[in-house]
């Protein structure tokens, strides 16, 4: 990861102001993404079914691990949903959750998260703030931090 890789996310003022005079006349245009069909943006509503299927399955397996009453319980869930939202973020282009929502999670320029970037973005998910700070495109902190964005598999 190089200065590249993080430049539109650390944008100067000048620049981001550039990006933001440009009319866009759909979510992704400005990136170069369709306005529907594959490839085209993730609406926020799959992406938050997506979530909730992700922390769902990672409450079961945790309570399966260590039982619902443990006091481990919540890192246990926590541990185990950034695991494998990274791994099958990095292996398959999107999370079990993203997977069964039909989206996936690709970079701006179209390729494939590397596995520091899907470490990065997954981290900045566990915080919960960044993903609720997002911009026109519909893309939150963590996916400007990681240079990705959310797309339609369908």
């Amino acid at each position: 990861m190089d200065r590249r890789d993080i430049g539109s996310w650390l944008t100067s003022p000048g620049h981001a102001h550039e990006q933001l005079s440009t009319p866009q006349d759909y979510r992704g245009q400005r990136l170069g993404l369709p306005a529907t069909g594959p490839g085209s943006v993730a609406s926020i509503g799959r992406r938050v079914v997506a979530l909730l299927i992700d922390w769902f399955s990672s409450l079961l397996i945790g309570s399966f691990l260590v039982g619902y009453g443990s006091e481990n319980f919540g890192l246990v869930t926590l541990a185990i949903f950034a695991g494998q939202v990274s791994v099958f973020t990095a292996l398959t282009g999107s999370s079990f959750g993203q997977r069964l929502a039909q989206i996936g999670v690709i970079r701006v320029d179209g390729g494939r998260l590397g596995v520091v970037a899907c470490v990065v973005r997954t981290l900045l998910i566990c915080l919960v703030i960044p993903p609720l700070i997002w911009d026109s495109n519909s893309r939150g902190l963590h996916d400007k931090a990681a240079g990705s964005v959310c797309v339609n598999r369908v």
